[in-house]
């Protein structure tokens, strides 16, 4: 029910134009107001937490995620909508 939720969130920031950084925020902090977990691709479930950022000659800007529960990292290629302040702040992280 909780996932259906965040899905049903994302969806509807998706729809209002909301960048693709944002909404990842977002998740995250829903996912520890609800106790749920971030990943449900690793066997840990745990939460992604965006720690820094990579510049890739063909991907372009690559933020790097951490995972809370194992430390396992994780990279996604950033959208082209993205708020770039955010991604620059990203920068300073890594």
């Amino acid at each position: 029910m909780k996932v259906l939720f965040v899905k049903t969130v994302v969806k509807k920031l998706k729809n209002l134009g909301i960048h693709a950084e944002i909404i990842a925020h977002i998740v995250y902090i829903l996912n520890m107001l609800m106790l749920t977990h971030g990943d449900r691709s690793e066997d840990c479930h745990g939460m992604l937490e965006p720690i820094g950022l990579e510049i890739d000659s063909k991907k372009g800007y690559v933020i790097v995620f951490r995972c809370k529960k194992c430390g396992m990292i994780r990279k996604n290629k950033a959208a082209k909508d993205d708020d770039m302040n955010e991604i620059i702040k990203l920068s300073a992280k890594h």
